[in-house]
């Protein structure tokens, strides 16, 4: 039985790569005593990558609505949540003049990538479970 295959290798890779960077963030913090701004922004990346997935997977609740409508909320709610990270980062060490702008754009930018890979494969999905239902209507009329 093969528990790794074409379909999962790429998410498992990444899976392994997440949790092989994360501990080597907590490692350095706890026995090195080094924690700067570098595990600072990946354990932001990590946390940002977490709740962006998080909101794209709730897409299906809001299914009453236009889909341009749920996709505009949910990337405000999301750079929303970006801006506040950034305020509150700057309660804690100085910010540089265009820290908000970057922001913006570090999570804009692979976000929009994010979300026509996302989209364009939910409905390659939604097609694809649509032709086997018919598939499935044809042949149950035949017998």
């Amino acid at each position: 039985m093969k528990i790794i295959d074409r379909h999962n290798f790429f998410g498992i890779v990444c899976a392994v790569y997440t949790i092989l960077s994360l501990g080597k963030i907590i490692l350095e913090a706890i026995v090195q005593d080094i924690f700067g701004n570098y595990q600072e922004n990946l354990l932001v990346m990590f946390f940002l990558s977490l709740v962006a997935t998080f909101v794209l997977s709730q897409h299906y609740r809001f299914q009453e609505y236009p889909l341009l409508l749920c996709i505009v909320v949910q990337y405000v709610v999301l750079v929303a949540l970006v801006m506040l990270v950034t305020w509150l980062s700057g309660r804690f060490h100085p910010l540089h003049e265009d820290a908000y702008k970057d922001m913006f754009w570090s999570f804009t930018v692979p976000y929009l990538i994010g979300v026509v890979v996302y989209y364009i494969s939910l409905f390659h999905d939604v097609k694809r479970a649509n032709q086997s239902l018919k598939k499935i209507k044809e042949s149950g009329g035949h017998n």
